[in-house]
């Protein structure tokens, strides 16, 4: 054994050697790298400092210094392929550097000793993700994903390819301190101040992976507390090292009752039965070899076999406070070496070469040490074979992708990756700004072999070498001129601008030629919210978000909804004695409401929320009315109040040409404007007898002409109409109905309370009253698909106490129907409602717990989302008779809802609370997968909701981005279960099917279990299809999707088009 201290080996200042915090060698061996105080990384060559004592050699000593960080470097690691070289520092940045081969262009600093550099090492990336200093670094064995800890106690993964920040784990609560890689590349475990050591489980990700892929991957495997219990927080570091072997953790900064010790982890079982005792002061760092050694020479016998046959052992040395190196190997219970007093101050990193024979030492009194090991003195070591041995029993070398199924399972898998690039395609190309997107080979952008005509930007079949898309000579006509293209045209013009500056000289303004991530495709959701760039606006227009099948409201509700009053159904809490009677219940409902704290103000009755002041100056408008709309008895009985509008003099409805006025049976003048107006009497007092008031007046013109006219003896509250026909509630509670040309198409409809809203859409009629009851009808069948419903249940009667007085509700914001007469209820507490009338119950379809937990919340995924539409072929919106496509009902009423929960929650900060409860239970211990359960959870939701609503083409929308993600996460039990849901009863034999499908469509249900043909308005079979192409890329899954292709037959068209390729 040797001991090499150079007296050029050090950071060096003009008064004193700087400490020296980090070490590390390079994978080849040639380099060892050194950060300290001063700021600077130094490379040097470790050739140089094996020859120091040689007078004769005269090769350079330091190859390259490097000052990119602001302050103290505390950790320096090369990456395992010795492409990049990490930095980090008390800046709280990371640097990346990589090796240029092309020769320095500079010579050493100017008034600086430096001696110039020999090699060129240029910062590659800043990586910015701390809070505070970064105290250690680690690569994973295969150079995929770089991690980083610091005093902030965040642990950092980075990509080790594109150095995107992939995830920031959060589960310590203290400075991070420790970091160390599994060799097989399963985990990597920290060390904390808390005193714990955690390990989590990775997966390596893909070079191209972003933060939204590896969203469920790097989870907290287990925490280790017990060495640490009592463990002394004076360290600067407490470095760990993982053995070569895999089998065990070197756990530094432990303790063995009172004395410091080195815990020796076990995999698997992650308990510490061996401690290293011998130092007299805490250690800060563990240094495995990375090589194995046998207890005995190589012999002749075992040549061939290598060293299998004999017992190998790993070796590690510790250091720390007590400025000694300790060197022990597994087969002797005490340590080989013992070097007391290596330097004047604490040891603060280990580096061994990758062949085992030489390690580094680095101190805070600035001097960076070299031990040799003889031949033998450590043990013999063996070849890097014996290393992959013993890492294969853990998985090593063995990705997560599993092992290919078969020929089959590799033809899907090949099948699957070309229908994910053909949908890529079309994404860049609408990003690019082409004329025409292409269309998949088959809907749902999978292909099937058989190409599909694309037309032009015009609508007009694209011609192919002077032939239609049938191959007949199209008719002679003269070349149109192409279509100028205004965005080239305007770049031109920025290309072309000429400025002028200050001293009149004439410059051309630099034109900015983005780089940005929208010319890469994004694995992440697109969010609705954001405005459509004009390169997008066709394509969005298509989507099934661009049809919006809800009823449009023509009488504005008040700001902040229709107020809500309820005797609840909850038993009253027991009141304490001196207690005044439910003071505190109703300050606690009051102070929790909608997630906000009102402000209180004192008064006679305490403290009590405060009356909202009237705007300081300026007018307030008033709308003009009448008087307060008479009370209607059955309210005082009555569980739910709601607010009820009072009786204006005048009341107009609208109708433009905006799909609603198909009032134009002649000469198809569709775009009349259609007026209903509703004129109540003056000056007549509530109490008049209703046989003494004038007559409420109702006249409908067009373009100014009287169509008609009517007149009925009550007041009139509110009106509604569309091109089938006209309705009026009136204050008592009667409900008036006229055919477009005003003839009486019913009695007078009377209900329990005075109407509140009154909502059309097509031939149905929504009433909901002031006692709470949802009334709906369908004026061309006179039928009701269900009976009246109450609004209690979503107003939460639940958990509101039943007093001697009602309590206040959340609002109403809007009541709508859609084309298939479903009632869609917002609620000022951003929940969103939709009445199952074959169940005769509510569903909540939107809440603000998917608003604050889900990565989808108001957001397509753009792998998936821009499937093209049935209303992309002719079928967009209504049609002339106000009929509604099957394709578009219940379109776009999903993400309404989510909007409507956004606008009412986030933006308005009601969900503060909820925001800090989920930012909590992340970091929380036992809820490392909640967000991920929660953004599934939320697209199940949304995949019934579609179900229930009807709505065809987001359902399929949902339902392939619910398969892309319970792929990525590889949930065999879920995948297995909706391929299971799909194939459902399509593949029977035709007997059993006669035999068992008899009488009518509702006979067989509607849900994943029913025995139709179809699901969510879609062919079984295309829906499984699609769904096996997406999941087919992933090889530990192809177990559960090949025998589904198969029966398809996905890999047959494979193998067809294969054949039908090499014959053309």
């Amino acid at each position: 054994m040797h001991f090499i201290k150079p007296a050029w080996l050090t950071h060096s200042g003009e008064k004193k050697d700087f400490e020296v915090y980090s070490c590390h060698v390079s994978p080849d061996g040639s380099r060892l790298v050194t950060a300290a105080g001063d700021g600077h990384v130094r490379v040097w060559s470790i050739d140089a400092i094996r020859n120091a004592g040689d007078p004769q050699y005269t090769k350079p000593r330091q190859l390259a210094s490097m000052s990119t960080h602001s302050g103290t470097i505390h950790t320096v690691r090369f990456s395992s392929n010795n492409r990049y070289l990490a930095s980090g520092a008390d800046d709280k940045i990371v640097c990346i550097y990589s090796l240029d081969p092309n020769p320095p262009s500079h010579a050493s600093s100017f008034g600086t000793n430096e001696p110039p550099p020999v090699e060129s090492w240029r910062v590659f990336r800043r990586l910015i993700g701390h809070d505070n200093d970064v105290q250690d670094l680690g690569w994973s064995y295969d150079s995929s994903i770089l991690v980083s800890v610091g005093l902030d106690s965040k642990v950092v993964v980075w990509s080790g390819h594109t150095f995107e920040k992939l995830k920031t784990l959060s589960n310590h609560q203290s400075h991070v301190k420790g970091l160390t890689f599994d060799p097989a590349n399963k985990y990597f475990a920290t060390a904390s101040d808390d005193r714990s050591v955690r390990i989590f489980r990775f997966t390596p990700p893909a070079p191209n992976a972003t933060a939204h892929d590896q969203s469920s991957n790097f989870h907290l495997e287990t925490t280790i507390l017990a060495p640490f219990a009592a463990s002394p927080l004076t360290t600067y570091f407490r470095r760990c090292s993982w053995s070569p072997d895999g089998n065990h953790i070197a756990a530094a900064n432990a303790v063995n009752g009172p004395v410091p010790s080195v815990a020796i982890v076990n995999r698997g079982s992650w308990d510490s039965e061996i401690n290293l005792i011998g130092h007299e002061g805490p250690v800060e760092v563990c240094a495995f070899s990375p090589r194995l050694f046998a207890k005995d020479p190589p012999g002749q016998a075992n040549q061939d076999k290598g060293f299998s046959t004999q017992h190998l052992v790993t070796v590690v040395a510790c250091a720390g406070q007590d400025k000694a190196l300790s060197v022990w190997n597994t087969s002797h219970p005490r340590p080989l070496l013992i070097t007391q007093e290596l330097a004047r101050k604490s040891i603060s990193d280990l580096a061994w070469s990758p062949d085992g024979k030489t390690l580094f030492a680095t101190s805070l009194d600035g001097s960076i040490i070299a031990v040799l090991f003889d031949d033998g003195e450590l043990g013999y070591i063996v070849g890097p074979e014996e290393n992959e041995k013993a890492l294969a029993k853990f998985g090593a070398g063995r990705k997560g992708a599993g092992v290919i199924e078969g020929t089959d399972g590799l033809l899907l898998e090949e099948r699957s990756k070309a229908g994910e690039l053909t949908r890529v395609e079309g994404r860049m190309g609408a990003l690019m700004g082409d004329g025409a997107v292409k269309a998949d080979a088959t809907p749902n952008g999978h292909g099937n072999g058989v190409a599909t005509p694309v037309s032009g930007s015009d609508g007009t079949p694209t011609q192919v070498n002077g032939h239609g898309a049938d191959g007949a000579l199209p008719d002679a006509a003269p070349p149109a001129e192409p279509a100028k293209d205004m965005n080239a045209i305007k770049l031109e013009k920025l290309k072309q601008r000429v400025t002028i500056t200050k001293d009149g000289k004439k410059r051309i303004a630099p034109l900015l030629l983005s780089g940005s991530s929208a010319a890469t495709p994004s694995s992440l959701p697109t969010s609705q919210l954001m405005a459509p760039s004009a390169s997008t606006q066709r394509s969005a227009a298509e989507g099934p978000h661009a049809i919006l099948d809800l009823s449009k409201p023509f009488d504005g509700l008040p700001k902040g909804g229709l107020s809500a009053l309820l005797l609840g159904n909850k038993r009253k809490a027991v009141v304490l004695d001196g207690e005044v009677d439910g003071t505190a219940e109703k300050k606690a409902a009051t102070a929790g409401r909608n997630g906000i704290v009102p402000i209180l103000t004192n008064s006679v009755e305490g403290a009590v929320p405060p009356h909202p002041a009237q705007a300081a100056g300026g007018v307030i408008p008033t709308p003009d009315f009448i008087r307060p709309a008479v009370v209607n008895p059955s309210l005082s009985v009555s569980q739910v109040r709601l607010a009820v509008p009072k009786v204006r003099t005048c009341i107009v409805r609208h109708l433009d040409g905006d799909g609603n006025v198909s009032f134009a049976g002649e000469g198809g003048a569709g775009t009349a404007d259609v007026v209903f107006e509703a004129k109540n009497p003056l000056g007549q007092a509530a109490l008049v007898r209703p046989a003494d008031r004038d007559p409420t007046r109702l006249t409908v013109t067009r373009r100014g002409q009287t169509v008609w006219q009517d007149f009925v003896p009550r007041n009139v509250l509110l009106v509604t109409g569309n091109q089938r026909f006209w309705a009026a509630a009136c204050e008592e509670g009667s409900i008036y109905t006229w055919t477009r040309a005003g003839r009486r198409s019913l009695n007078a409809v009377v209900v329990e309370a005075q109407p509140v809203l009154l909502e059309c859409r097509g031939w149905w009629l929504l009433c909901i009253t002031a006692a709470g009851m949802c009334h709906v009808w369908n004026l061309k069948t006179l039928a009701s698909p269900h009976p009246p419903v109450s609004l209690a249940p979503i107003l939460d009667i639940a958990v509101h106490t039943l007093q001697a007085h009602p309590t206040v509700a959340p609002a109403v914001t809007s009541a709508h129907l859609n084309a298939e007469g479903h009632i869609i209820v917002t609620l000022n507490n951003g929940e969103g409602y939709t009445y199952a009338s074959a169940m005769y119950v509510w569903q909540r379809l939107s809440e603000p717990w998917w608003a604050v937990g889900s990565q989808y919340w108001n957001t397509t995924d753009s792998s998936v989302g821009n499937l093209q539409t049935s209303a992309a072929h002719g079928r967009s919106g209504p049609r002339r008779d106000g009929e509604v496509d099957a394709a578009n009902v219940s379109a776009g009423i999903i993400p309404h809802l989510e909007r409507s929960t956004t606008n009412e929650v986030l933006l308005r900060g009601r969900g503060y609370h909820l925001q800090r409860l989920v930012k909590s239970l992340i970091a929380r211990e036992g809820y490392e997968s909640f967000e991920s359960g929660v953004s599934i959870a939320h697209l199940e939701n949304r995949m019934a909701a579609a179900m229930l609503l009807g709505a065809r083409e987001e359902f399929r929308v949902y339902l392939y981005m619910y398969a892309k993600r319970i792929g990525a996460e590889g949930l065999k039990g879920k995948v297995d279960e909706l391929l299971r849901g799909l194939l459902g009863h399509v593949f029977r034999a035709a007997d059993d099917a006669a035999g068992t499908r008899t009488g009518t469509g509702d006979d067989l249900g509607h849900g994943w279990e029913s025995e139709g043909e179809a699901l969510g308005g879609w062919p079984r079979r295309d829906l499984l299809k699609g769904v096996v192409l997406i999941l087919g890329k992933h090889r530990d899954l192809q177990r559960i999707t090949l025998p589904y292709a198969n029966l398809l037959g996905v890999t047959d068209e494979e193998t067809e088009d294969g054949d039908r390729t090499r014959s053309g």
